[in-house]
């Protein structure tokens, strides 16, 4: 029985929820989770000047995979409407 207590212990230490991610890397590209982009129009972005490196990321596009936290990702839904401000 003790053993089968231990056994438990152990198991749920290893099995732990990753932390969010710091919010130092949302900051290095400029993006913020309270985005005030989220629900615009992608047109308000040619009016804006942003530090690069910046993409714009539509519905279906194929884009690279590698990971740039200085870098700002806009993704559009098929409507030309923001949907999400990251770094990545």
């Amino acid at each position: 029985m003790r053993f089968t207590v231990l056994a438990l212990a152990a198991l749920t230490a290893c099995t732990q929820i990753p932390p969010d991610p710091p919010t130092g890397e949302s900051l290095a590209c400029g993006a913020s989770p309270d985005s005030n982009l989220v629900g615009q129009s992608v047109d308000i972005l040619a009016a804006m000047t942003f530090p690069a490196p910046m993409r714009v990321i539509k519905p279906g596009m194929a884009i690279t995979m590698d990971y740039n936290p200085k870098r700002l990702n806009i993704d559009v839904d098929d409507k030309g409407i923001i949907t999400r401000v990251w770094c990545g």
